[in-house]
């Protein structure tokens, strides 16, 4: 039995908490005439701002950060320019322990800058950065002085001689006059570059491959003109290959009389072996799970393989791949994949084993992959109420090409977006197929801003195949459309040609579109309004499907994460060549389907 007096004493100790955190007093502080930079730098300087919080405010102490406040708020707008600004204040009890203070601003005449010198002697008078940055300056004559875009470009000029290898230069000129009582302010600032450094020696320390590959590694060459950025670059891509645990890439000491900056490297070998488990959700494979190995380093050659085992309702696969670098090892290789899956395609059940060299190399913006694909086809086609499944196999040869555009600055790593990826493949019955064919695929999405909180996303996807029957493809080859990324409010690969009134084949052509309009929120946080149009059809001019739908978007630190719910504004089951005969005959059988949820991923806003 718990005691009155006990209680009584929980009570009092309760009432002493919510009195001493009642008596934490505050201040609220309101600032007109300035909005944005300005405001935030008046606040900065304020005392009041500083003090607010405080346990120990009282009207004696809040009437001297009152006085101080005026002087404050001047000072703070001095910086954009603002050498006689006018401050009044107010500060009154609008509660127990709560004040608010009250500031009216009025900028008054602004310092104008009447002479601007600003300028670039000695080498690196014509490098295009430096031409940049002088021409982006916002220091111009008869713009209002702003202290910190003067200090903006006496940084930029001192980061930028240093990052391209002026080691010798130096500020011939820094001054910035102002006349308070003319409102008026000169700059002058000038820069001697002296001659630009190069690429010195590169010494290397490490024990995981041939010092020939590593080498190929190198964003730069000896002897050519000095940039730091290159040096990062060459960071990144070591880091990136994954065979280095830890990499530094450092620049030396300057040698003043070669005028070169020699270059050391370090890195110590990665664990060989990686093992991951991963397990997922997306409604497009529903429920999965991946079980990889990856042989980082097989030999000193910076040879490697990979195997992954993946699970889900929809497919399952098994793949085993090995890569050989080639010419620069950070963007080109020479792949060889062995790979046997299953996968639901429409009403086809497809069981392929292909064996596939590849050669990947990289041009200007452009990564090509060349490749020929050994496969084994069964097709299992599901039977409708007049006939049984049918089991067909075929075993072919499939040689293609591919162009995808790639970053600038791109070093290999995982692209989870392509603004333009195109793909030709093919085959001939000399090869194995039942039909010749030669098939287009092109993909592409872009983001544009329209505003600092409104975006456009759009993507499309096109595909063509010229035969002349399209049931002699492989169900592999052939088209589907309708999913997280293809037409949402439709299943997976559930838009497709239909054979004898109920069954998804397939089709020789494919056309998707998606617009979407992205507004963002606090938080990361965005909601998106989206359109999308498509199917895939066996001639251009074949019923499209359409859906609308919102979402919302959490940005993630590479892509976003969408979960949208779409609604089809058509029937697929009707709104085809071979429209369902219940469309007709039974009532309601027309109604469009319901709304579906779909979770996808895209380029990061």
């Amino acid at each position: 039995m718990i005691r009155r007096p006990f209680i009584r004493t929980l009570f009092c100790l309760a009432s002493l908490v919510v009195a001493s955190s009642s008596a934490v007093a505050d201040i609220d502080i309101e600032i007109n005439g300035v909005e944005g930079a300005m405001r935030r730098n008046v606040l900065t300087f304020l005392s009041l701002e500083r003090y607010k919080g405080r346990d120990d405010l009282d009207q004696a102490l809040i009437e001297r950060l009152q006085e101080r406040a005026e002087r404050e708020a001047a000072n703070a707008l001095r910086p954009f320019g603002y050498y006689e600004a006018q401050v009044t204040s107010t500060v009154e009890l609008v509660g127990e322990g709560r004040w608010r203070a009250r500031l009216n601003i009025d900028l008054g005449k602004p310092v104008i800058l009447e002479n601007v010198e600003i300028g670039v002697t000695g080498a690196g008078s014509e490098d295009p950065a430096f031409r940049a940055l002088l021409s982006t300056a916002p220091l111009k004559n008869g713009s209002r002085l702003d202290h910190a875009s003067y200090d903006t470009l006496k940084d930029g000029l001192r980061r930028t001689a240093a990052t391209l290898g002026y080691v010798d230069a130096t500020l011939t000129a820094s001054e910035l006059w102002v006349d308070p009582s003319r409102h008026a302010a000169s700059v002058r600032l000038v820069m001697n570059t002296g001659e630009r450094y190069r690429f010195g020696a590169t010494t290397i320390e490490q024990r995981s491959l041939e010092e020939s590959l590593l080498r190929r590694f190198l964003r730069y060459e000896e002897s050519a003109p000095y940039d730091a950025t290159q040096l990062l670059r060459t960071q990144f891509a070591l880091d990136d290959s994954q065979y280095f645990s830890n990499v530094e890439v450092l620049a030396g000491s300057p040698d003043i009389d070669k005028r070169v900056i020699p270059v050391s490297i370090r890195a110590e070998p990665n664990r060989r072996n990686r093992y991951s488990v991963g397990a997922g959700y997306a409604t497009d494979s529903k429920a999965r799970g991946t079980l990889t190995w990856e042989n980082r380093r097989l030999n000193d050659r910076g040879h490697r393989s990979r195997a992954e085992i993946k699970a889900a309702q929809l497919e399952q696969s098994v793949e085993a791949r090995y890569i050989v670098p080639i010419g620069d090892p950070a963007l080109e290789k020479l792949g060889f994949e062995w790979r046997y899956s299953r996968d639901e395609l429409g009403d086809l059940d497809t069981r392929t084993t292909r064996f596939q060299p590849s050669v990947t190399q990289v041009n200007g913006d452009w990564q090509r992959v060349m490749f020929a694909s050994l496969s084994r086809v069964r097709t299992i086609t599901a039977g409708s109420l007049s006939r049984s499944d049918i089991d067909e196999s075929t075993t072919l040869v499939i040689p293609g090409i591919s162009y995808a555009s790639i970053p600038r600055g791109y070093l290999g790593e995982a692209l989870f977006s392509r603004a333009l990826y195109a793909e030709l493949r093919g085959s001939a019955t000399g090869l194995g197929a039942e039909e010749d064919y030669l098939q287009l695929r092109i993909e592409a999405e872009r983001v544009f801003d329209l505003g600092p909180r409104w975006h456009l996303f759009l993507r499309g996807q096109v595909g063509a195949t010229l035969v002349s029957d399209a049931t002699k493809l492989p169900g592999t080859e052939r088209f589907f459309a309708g999913g997280d990324r293809s037409v949402r409010g439709f299943g997976y690969n559930d838009l497709s040609p239909i054979e004898e009134g109920s069954t998804k084949v397939g089709g020789r052509h494919l056309a998707t579109g998606t617009l979407e309009v992205i507004r963002d929120l606090p938080r990361n946080l965005g909601i998106a309004a989206f359109v999308d149009a498509g199917n895939a059809f066996n001639s251009f001019g074949d019923p499209i499907q359409y859906s609308v739908g919102i979402g919302v978007r959490l940005r993630l630190p590479i892509v976003t994460l969408g979960i949208d719910i779409a609604q089809p504004l058509t029937n697929p089951a009707c709104r085809s060549v071979t429209p369902d005969p219940r469309c007709n005959l039974e009532p309601g059988f027309d109604k469009r389907p319901g709304p579906r949820l779909h979770f996808n991923f895209s380029p990061k806003l």
